[in-house]
């Protein structure tokens, strides 16, 4: 096999040059970092996982007319995407406060939020992804004012639809981030959303008893993030079968061990 040229290397991804024009091969790691990489571990098969919900939230996002990277799942570990100038600009879309909304302004953890609020912060690791407000966005021309607009409803129609996919499984989606992208026709952009849908970048906590079931269990050193990611996954229908091509279910034990009873802290 011909070794494929590496484009990026992020945190929980690499990206590699796709086998035409414009695409990308990205690849799921199961590296974890959290406080802007200050901490740094290990989840086993979180790669795995996280490339099966990824691709099943972006099938239904795209099933009501969220264009996205997706193209098409490879691997386990892989998917083809949509080569994107990323905007550099995280949208992070708050229900419930928690994480640094609920330290910056005294909100305790678990309160709901009048209504639904977007935050946007820059991406750059070296500054620790500062918040940042859309007079930010205008003033260093990130993106432009029609772009914003489009962010916004973007967000705000994920998040509803969200909201209610994980409802439905129990699941109670207290915020997440996204990440947006243009591709180019000519003199022409317009933009798609981007990275990834997963536990890695969404709050998830069971909706009967609290429990959380995203990286913040690596976060808080609370234990059982692999527990925690299989999930999510199973409650989404995604660990069942043989893994056989894309947009069907698969067996995790085949390929790591039996899945474990649900989560348990470490001692």
């Amino acid at each position: 096999m011909p070794r494929r040229r590496q484009i990026y290397e992020g945190k929980a991804k690499i990206l590699y040059e796709g086998p035409e024009p414009g695409t990308l091969i990205q690849y799921f790691k199961d590296d974890a970092t959290a406080f802007n990489a200050q901490k740094k571990g290990t989840i086993n098969g979180k790669g795995v996982i996280n490339n099966r919900i990824s691709e099943y939230v972006f099938l239904r996002l795209g099933h009501i007319g969220i264009p996205t990277h997706f193209i098409r799942r490879l691997n386990m570990r892989e998917q083809l995407v949509r080569q994107a100038e990323i905007v550099p600009i995280e949208v992070v879309v708050r229900n419930v406060a928690a994480g640094s909304i609920s330290k910056r302004l005294g909100i305790e953890e678990g309160e709901p939020l009048p209504h639904t609020l977007i935050e946007y912060y820059y991406k750059d690791d070296g500054l620790g992804d500062p918040l940042i407000a859309e007079e930010h966005i205008a003033c260093f021309n990130w993106a432009s004012n029609e772009e914003m607009q489009d962010i916004a409803s973007m967000a705000i129609r994920i998040n509803d639809f969200l909201c209610g996919m994980f409802a439905a499984i129990n699941i109670r989606l207290v915020d997440f981030k996204l990440e947006f992208g243009r591709i180019w026709d000519g003199d022409y952009s317009r933009l798609i959303l981007a990275d990834e849908i997963s536990p890695d970048g969404c709050r998830l906590w069971d909706m009967t008893t609290g429990e959380k079931l995203d990286k913040d269990r690596f976060r808080r050193d609370l234990g059982g993030e692999e527990d925690a990611y299989q999930e999510v996954a199973r409650r989404l229908g995604l660990l069942q079968n043989e893994d056989n091509g894309p947009g069907e279910v698969f067996d995790l034990n085949a390929h790591r061990g039996k899945l474990r009873s649900p989560i348990k802290p470490k001692k």
